[in-house]
C-alpha cells in the first residue's frame, strides 16, 4: 500500500509494521499517546526530530550502560566496520570478548555467541535437555526469557504489558514442556520437582527479576534454587541478559555468590548492537556442535562490529564506574518522592511501583496501579524525562547519568 507524502512517521510506520512497531512495548499501549520520534542520543540524553532534549532512562532497554554514543564504543565500531565486516570464520574480536567475559564470570568456561537473548535462552535450554536427557523446564511467572515458543508461558516484559497470556501460534505440546513457579517461593519449585520427578532438565531464572519491574531475590532464594537443582539432577540457568555486567562486574552471580551451570547473556556485551550469548561448564558447552550433538548455528554470530562494541563497553566498566553508578542510582532511588508509590532497586536498575511496598513476585507486581503509572510517565515526559513505557519494565541508569542529571530527574518528579 502506498503512503501519501507528508503523512506523519507514525502513519507511515503503521502501513509498514504490525502495530506500527518492530517490538511491542515501543507502541506505548500501556501508557497511551504517541512515542516521541527520537533521532539522536549522546550520554544520558536523547533528542526528538524537533530538537527537544530529554533525559533517557530507557537506554535501549539495557545495553547502553556507558550512555549513548560513548566515544570508545563508537570508535571501536568504526574500526571494525572499516576493516570489512564479517568473514565467516572465527575472528580475533570473538576471542578477546569471550576472554573478557570469562575473566569476569568464572562460571562460563565455554561460551557461544548468538544474535539475541531469545536465541541464547532457547539454545541454553536445548543444552540442558541434551545434558540431562529430560524434557521439562521450570521458569517463573513474570520472568521473560525471549519469545521462543516454550518460554512465553506466564511471561513478563511486553507480554505482561499487553496482557497476553502467552502467545497465539504456540503449540500446546511445546507449552506443556514448561512448568511455571512463583518467583521468590522455593516451595513452589520444590513441589514442581516432586510432581515431575526425574523429568526436569533445568530451572531458568532472572536472578534479579527485571521484566515484571525490578524484583530482588529474597535471602536464600537463589542459593535454595542451587541446592534444589543439585538434588534433583537438574541444571540451574541464570538469565543475565539484563543483570550481566550491570548489577556488578561479574553480574548477579557475583553479587549473590551463586555459580550457575549455564548463563544467558545479551545487551551490554554487544554495546548497543544485536547480541546474545550462552555459556557455562565446559562439559555442558562441549555438547554444542561441532564439538557435540547439540546443533545451533548463526550466520552473523560473533560479528566483528558487535564484538568490538562489547569489548569497548566492558573495558569502560571500571571499578570507579561501578562505584559512581551505584552511588548515583541510590541517590535517585532514595530521592524519588512519588505519591502512592515505592521504589525497588538493585544496582543501576530501578522501578517505581504504584503500590505501598516493593513486590516480591509477579502476582504482587500486577496489582500495581498501571493507570497511576501512565499518568506519572506522561508527567515525566512533559518535563523532559523519558521512562520505559510500562509499569513492568526497569529504569536503566548509565554511567553518563551524572549528579546534574540525577538532580534534574528528581526535580522533574517533584522530589526536590
Amino acid at each position: 500500500m502506498s503512503v501519501e507524502p507528508g503523512v506523519s512517521w507514525s502513519e507511515r510506520a503503521a502501513h509498514l509494521f504490525p502495530g506500527g512497531v518492530n517490538s511491542p512495548v515501543r507502541a506505548y499501549r500501556a501508557v497511551g499517546g504517541e512515542p516521541p520520534r527520537l533521532v539522536r542520543g549522546e550520554g544520558a540524553h536523547i533528542w526528538d526530530e524537533a530538537g527537544r532534549r530529554y533525559i533517557d532512562y530507557v537506554g535501549a532497554f539495557g545495553p547502553l550502560v556507558l550512555g549513548h554514543a560513548h566515544r570508545s564504543v563508537v570508535e571501536a565500531i568504526h574500526v571494525a566496520v572499516d576493516a570489512g565486516g564479517s568473514f565467516g570464520v572465527t575472528s580475533p574480536g570473538e576471542v578477546r570478548l569471550a576472554e573478557m567475559i570469562r575473566s569476569r564470570m568464572p562460571s562460563i568456561e565455554r561460551i557461544r555467541f548468538v544474535n539475541s537473548g531469545t536465541e541464547a535462552a532457547m539454545s541454553a535450554l536445548r543444552v540442558a535437555r541434551a545434558a540431562t536427557g529430560r524434557e521439562l523446564v521450570i521458569k517463573f511467572e513474570g520472568g521473560y526469557h525471549g519469545h521462543a515458543d516454550s518460554l512465553l508461558a506466564e511471561a513478563g516484559s511486553g507480554v505482561a504489558t499487553l496482557s497476553i497470556p502467552g502467545s497465539a501460534g504456540v503449540a500446546r505440546s511445546v507449552a506443556a514442556q514448561t512448568l511455571v513457579a512463583t518467583y521468590n517461593d522455593l516451595s513452589s519449585v520444590e513441589a514442581l520437582i516432586e510432581a515431575h520427578r526425574d523429568q526436569v532438565a533445568g530451572v531458568i531464572v532472572e536472578p534479579v527479576a527485571a521484566n515484571m519491574g525490578v524484583v530482588a531475590p529474597v535471602d536464600g532464594f537463589l542459593s535454595g534454587l542451587h541446592d534444589l537443582t543439585r538434588e534433583a539432577g537438574a541444571l540451574l540457568i541464570f538469565d543475565e541478559v539484563i543483570t550481566g555486567f550491570r548489577v556488578a562486574p561479574g553480574g548477579a552471580q557475583e553479587l549473590f555468590g551463586i555459580r550457575p551451570d549455564l548463563t544467558v547473556l545479551g545487551k551490554i556485551i554487544g554495546g548497543g548492537l544485536p547480541v546474545g550469548a550462552y555459556g557455562g561448564r565446559a562439559d555442558l558447552m562441549d555438547l554444542v556442535a561441532p564439538a557435540g550433538p547439540v546443533y545451533q548455528a548463526g550466520t552473523l554470530s560473533g560479528h566483528p562490529a558487535v564484538m568490538a562494541a562489547g569489548q569497548a563497553t566492558l573495558a569502560g566498566l571500571t571499578p570507579d564506574v561501578y562505584t559512581n553508578l551505584d552511588r548515583r542510582t541510590d541517590r535517585l532511588a532514595s530521592g524519588l518522592r512519588v505519591p502512592d508509590a515505592c521504589v525497588a532497586r538493585v544496582g543501576s536498575l530501578l522501578t517505581v511501583f504504584f503500590r505501598e511496598t516493593p513486590p516480591r513476585n509477579f502476582a504482587e507486581a500486577k496489582v500495581s496501579d498501571a493507570h497511576a503509572f501512565a499518568h506519572f510517565f506522561h508527567s515525566m515526559l512533559d518535563a523532559g524525562v523519558v521512562l520505559p513505557p510500562s509499569q513492568f519494565e526497569a529504569w536503566f541508569v548509565s554511567a553518563a547519568h551524572d549528579d546534574d542529571v540525577i538532580n534534574a530527574t528528581l526535580e522533574a518528579a517533584g522530589s526536590r
